[in-house]
């Protein structure tokens, strides 16, 4: 009978799997579902999103919009200022009596812009800037390079660049047509002279500052001296050589212009000089207006291409201004 009694409590009892009634359902994993590409879609849910050339534009229109519309209210207000100080005739110790109004600029500028004559004036300029320019890129970064690098090199031919480098542009003049054979040549030369000394001081003291750690860590790296030089002083002095080339563009057009002036006999500064001696003073206004505006648009290929180059620099300088 015990045995009987024994068999039936193993049969009632419950097997060891068995699950209660009032038991929570079991959590299955569930497998990631595969997208076209073989990517889970958990993974394709989390990569950004691709935007379209429209999108892209219309987002960086909507956050430099701001920046232009500050950059055109300064041009309308200096352009109204104008307008009002010569209409009026103002004379408060600065005298606007014999100044152009801007309608009146104006109006001759569209006379001259169709002018072969004026555009050769524009053209000379403009080789001249980007020739003696270049030279003085070439040269101030190559010997920057050296100078701040080695220091022989720079005990050597650091002290004869302090002594040439007070000396102005504008005092070359006379020396320049004693040394070259053509005026062309002469007005070039003083353009190389004001862009060259500002682009050597700047690459100088970008290899000065850089830090010393990437230096030993090429090195570590097995790079060679030439790698070394090209791959990380040349790069690591990148943001100061731009700010060399852009202020020294700035004063390479002031050399020019005032070499024009002087020796020249075409170009836009020769033409304001021409224009002021036979008392025309809308295109002295308007040679001004023409100097600043080339000036302006050879700075802004610089910074255009100090972006292309430097691209970590543009996102730094976001996240730093305000």
């Amino acid at each position: 009978m015990s045995t009987v009694m024994r068999m039936h409590s193993i049969d009632d009892a419950a097997p060891p799997d068995a699950v209660p009634a009032d038991a929570p359902a079991p959590v299955r994993a569930v497998a990631p579902v595969a997208v076209p590409g073989g990517a889970p879609a958990a993974s394709a849910a989390a990569a950004p999103l691709r935007l379209t050339p429209a999108q892209r534009l219309g987002r960086t229109l909507r956050r430099e919009l701001p920046t232009w519309a500050l950059g055109a209210l300064s041009i309308v207000l200096l352009i109204g200022f104008w307008h009002l100080a010569t209409t009026h005739r103002w004379v408060f110790y600065i005298r606007f009596t014999n100044v152009p109004g801007p309608v009146e600029v104006f109006g001759e500028a569209m006379n001259l812009f169709g002018n072969k004559g004026f555009t050769t004036h524009v053209m000379l300029s403009l080789r001249r800037i980007m020739l003696g320019f270049a030279i003085a890129t070439v040269l101030g970064v190559t010997l920057g390079l050296l100078i701040g690098r080695y220091r022989h090199v720079r005990s050597l031919l650091f002290p004869a660049m302090e002594i040439l480098r007070p000396i102005p542009a504008i005092a070359w003049v006379p020396i320049s047509i004693m040394l070259w054979p053509t005026t062309e040549t002469s007005i070039v030369f003083i353009t190389f002279i004001g862009a060259f000394f500002p682009i050597l001081l700047n690459t100088v003291h970008g290899v000065a500052t850089m830090d010393a750690v990437l230096v030993r860590a090429a090195r570590c790296l097995g790079a060679t001296e030439f790698a070394l030089m090209t791959q990380v002083v040349l790069r690591g002095a990148m943001p100061h050589i731009f700010t060399g080339l852009a202020v020294g563009m700035g004063v390479a057009w002031v050399s020019l212009i005032a070499a024009e002036m002087i020796s020249g006999q075409y170009g836009v500064g020769y033409f304001t000089w021409e224009a002021y001696s036979l008392i025309e003073y809308s295109n002295i206004v308007i040679g001004m207006l023409v100097i600043g505006v080339l000036g302006l648009a050879c700075s802004g290929v610089i910074r255009l291409l100090g972006r292309v180059l430097m691209p970590w620099q543009a996102s730094s300088g976001k996240e730093n201004s305000r």
